[in-house]
């Protein structure tokens, strides 16, 4: 920890379904005034509507469908500035996005990421599950069926992007894609492991939870959705 003494704290706000452009472009906003110091560190949760994004390595045969039926599934392709390869998100999916200054935590992209892994290998525990690192890969595993994927940028140790994990999600989405272009494996869902329907909202209220003990905050503020869609030119600094 950069320093015991500091009280930390985060902003965390749940925006709902929102589709995957308005969502990267609030990410932005909020990245670069986290840069600058307008903003205190903030972690969205929410779903997406039926998108495939690219990630900077990606590559596109591993896209497996063409544009009429990307069309006709009404599912979008986002090419986008975070790490990693092919990844699906949407509804029933839980979507995580810490904008943080990691200068106040650990300066350490590895330790980062086996961080925001262990926040879901936690959240599974909780329901009984026990889960896994891939040595050569990222994200949570179950055997060799991944129940999370993480995708991140930082710049100037500030970070943006984050993981996708699999809650109800219709996996058959997951055949219009190599997954993470790893052929090999399969993808998995908390609900299909459990064999019922899982509350997004109290996997919600625990990933909020692991993620301020696993980063080692104090405390976090809860800041309403319309907020950030209607206002977040004037986002919230020191509020505690």
């Amino acid at each position: 920890m950069a320093n015991q003494s500091t009280y930390k704290k985060f902003n965390y706000c749940d925006l709902g379904l929102i589709d995957y452009q308005s969502a990267w472009d609030l990410q932005k906003e909020i990245f670069d005034k986290r840069i600058d110091d307008k903003t205190d560190d903030t972690f969205f949760l929410l779903e997406h509507s039926h998108t495939y994004t690219l990630g900077k390595v990606a590559h596109i045969e591993n896209l497996l469908m063409n544009d009429s039926q990307l069309k006709e599934l009404g599912i979008s392709v986002y090419e986008i500035d975070r790490g990693g390869d092919i990844t699906y998100h949407g509804p029933g999916q839980i979507v995580g996005y810490p904008i943080i200054n990691l200068k106040n935590w650990k300066e350490d992209t590895h330790e980062y990421l086996r961080s925001l892994e262990q926040v879901i290998i936690n959240v599974c525990k909780e329901y009984g599950l026990e889960t896994e690192r891939k040595t050569n890969y990222t994200g949570v595993w179950i055997g060799e069926r991944k129940i999370a994927a993480i995708g991140i940028k930082i710049s100037r140790w500030v970070t943006m992007h984050g993981f996708a994990f699999n809650i109800n999600t219709d996996l058959n989405f997951f055949n219009g894609i190599i997954p993470c272009g790893i052929k090999e494996k399969g993808v998995t869902s908390l609900s299909k492991e459990l064999g019922n329907e899982i509350s997004i909202q109290e996997v919600k209220e625990k990933l909020v939870n692991q993620f301020k003990i696993i980063f080692g905050y104090d405390d976090y503020q809860v800041i309403e959705r319309e907020f950030y869609i209607n206002n977040f030119e004037h986002l919230p600094l020191n509020k505690f």
